[in-house]
């Protein structure tokens, strides 16, 4: 049978969209009894929000704020090197071995002190005198420590990194290696402070030790000169800080990409 012709000015018709099948569901996990899964809703009313860090938010104290933008400054400005020789401190082992010798022969507090007065009054009323040798204690005080080593007495000297200002103890190296006396650099002034029973000690002196102590007392002398007296030529020359944050060297690290590659493509 012949096919039947369009009417003149018929508009075709789009084919049909066929029918969307739809996808079988996919089977249930199997859900285990013991672990009940309770979704939990942080809205008005709902379950507490989990616990966050706050840091960003606090609002510091100013001492704290001060502390730690002198931090970044000294670290981004160019130090000198005086100044930052007091960064080069003394490493755990040997600062251990050195507080060690130190608690041993730390000065009286005010309770031994005030029985050892009483003792000694009550042996003098007695008409009894008193022929104990003044103890060997570490000495503190800057002036006194001045003293010492200008005298020649010292032999041991222990300066803090963080004196607040610095100028109190920036000539005392100086000073130690004129007078070619033993002098390190440690951290804390609050840790030599609780040497001396003070809040805080800016520096610390050893005048003698016992006869079982000479040993160790030598071995620490000798690694001083070798880390610090010795040293001080090659300390002087050193400048400290200059270093960039985060953001700078990153944005050098991208200026040197573009670099290198204009280099290559010249090539």
């Amino acid at each position: 049978m012949p096919a039947k012709k369009k009417a003149a000015g018929q508009a075709k018709r789009p084919a049909p969209t066929p029918s969307i099948a739809k996808k079988p569901a996919a089977p249930a996990k199997p859900t285990n009894p013991l672990f009940e899964k309770k979704p939990r809703s942080f809205g008005i009313g709902g379950a507490l929000p989990p616990k966050k860090l706050l840091n960003r938010y606090v609002k510091w104290p100013q001492y704290v704020r001060i502390q730690r933008q002198r931090r970044v400054l000294v670290q981004r400005l160019k130090v000198p090197p005086a100044l930052s020789q007091f960064t080069k401190t003394l490493d755990k082992n040997m600062a251990g071995s050195l507080f060690k010798l130190l608690m041993k022969y730390r000065p009286e507090d005010k309770a031994a002190k005030k029985e050892r007065l009483l003792a000694k009054a009550q042996a003098e009323e007695a008409g009894n005198s008193d022929s104990s040798r003044k103890p060997v204690v570490v000495k503190f005080g800057l002036n006194h420590i001045t003293y010492l080593i200008e005298q020649g007495k010292a032999q041991l000297v222990v300066i803090a990194h963080d004196v607040d200002p610095v100028e109190l103890v920036v000539w005392l190296p100086a000073l130690c290696r004129k007078m070619n006396v033993p002098y390190c650099i440690v951290k804390g002034k609050a840790r030599l402070g609780t040497v001396v029973h003070q809040k805080q000690a800016a520096a610390l002196c050893l005048t003698s030790v016992k006869n079982e102590d000479k040993h160790d007392l030598t071995k620490l002398v000798e690694s001083m000169k070798l880390n610090y007296n010795d040293r001080y030529e090659e300390s002087r020359r050193q400048w400290g800080g200059g270093l960039k944050g985060c953001k700078s060297q990153h944005k050098e690290k991208v200026r040197q990409k573009l670099l290198d590659k204009e280099l290559r493509q010249r090539l």
